[in-house]
């Protein structure tokens, strides 16, 4: 799995696994702590939410290019928890066959 679909996979699941508080802290998704930059960071979070993945959070540049951030919200929605499910399934596929791979000659 490439870095783009790490950083993804971790946003999802940071939010999946904050299903049962209250409030959302989007320090836990923020840039830094998925070691991205700003800008990497605001694309991957407006395709989510254009892809139906997460919804409540908007993010964009103002006109002075200062990061907004609207959140009413934000929460994954059924399609992203589908996406965290097939792709921790082919996660173990792939770590299954690279292992036989490794034992096989």
């Amino acid at each position: 799995m490439n870095d783009h679909f790490k950083c993804i996979y971790r946003i999802l699941s940071t939010i999946e696994n904050e299903m049962d508080s209250k409030s959302f802290d989007i320090e836990k998704i923020s840039p830094k702590m998925i070691k991205i930059s700003e800008e990497r960071w605001v694309k991957y979070i407006n395709m989510l939410v254009d892809a139906g993945y997460i919804k409540g959070i908007e993010a964009r540049y103002d006109i002075n290019e200062e990061l907004d951030i609207s959140i009413n919200g934000i929460e994954i929605t059924l399609k992203g928890l589908e996406y965290l499910s097939e792709n921790t399934i082919m996660q173990r596929i792939y770590k299954m066959a690279k292992g036989i791979s490794e034992i096989v000659p």
